[in-house]
């Protein structure tokens, strides 16, 4: 099995959405003897963001491509088949400004593809990236989840996933992280109590 593990929180080692997808990570490697995992560092490796540089790389023809073009149009098409390729998808989703980090946002768009991970039909869009599981590794310093605060986190992520036909998806929660020690540990400990859960079966 191919799972593909994100990180986007900018905190590093302090970060507490890096220490929880970590942890499912590793439960699901311990979980399922034949998982390989391909790490994308979102933060300290970050895309670009979505341009019109980028859509002219992409339509221009591979020999008349300046070397900033194919540097562009190959980091879309490795984000691309690493996100078609994964059979399940761990996403370390900090909440920044009541919605997620914008690195994560720059790999949303390069996997939301029309043609590749979705289409439209005349009975609307339609998803083309089904059959994978997807945990959603979500944290926030507030309480945002089912709040109008959270629509632009959790929830649009929901959206996004469930657009490309993705409905397979679980959500790790530890919120409040910044009401002090004890809601902090509180948090951090219902979450590896909830993804100790989601493998228990296996």
């Amino acid at each position: 099995m191919k799972l593909l593990h994100l990180d986007s929180s900018i905190l590093g080692d302090a970060s507490a959405s890096r220490q929880l997808s970590a942890a499912v990570t590793k439960a699901w490697k311990n979980s399922q003897a034949d998982v390989q995992v391909t790490y994308r560092d979102l933060a300290s490796d970050a895309l670009s963001h979505l341009s019109a540089a980028s859509f002219v790389a992409g339509g221009t023809p591979a020999e008349l491509r300046d070397a900033a073009q194919d540097h562009e149009v190959a980091l879309a098409e490795t984000t691309l088949e690493e996100f078609l390729a994964a059979d399940a998808v761990v996403i370390g989703a900090p909440m920044y400004n009541f919605t997620v980090p914008t690195q994560l946002k720059a790999w949303i768009d390069r996997i939301a593809v029309a043609g590749k991970t979705f289409t439209y039909t005349e009975n609307g869009p339609q998803g083309l990236a089904g059959g994978k599981k997807v945990v959603i590794v979500s944290t926030a310093g507030g309480i945002h989840a089912g709040q109008v605060s959270g629509k632009a986190h959790e929830d649009y992520l929901i959206l996004v996933l469930n657009f490309l036909g993705i409905t397979d998806i679980e959500v790790v929660r530890a919120e409040g992280l910044a009401y002090g020690e004890e809601p902090k540990a509180n948090a951090l400990r219902a979450a590896h109590e909830q993804i100790d859960g989601l493998f228990a079966a296996a």
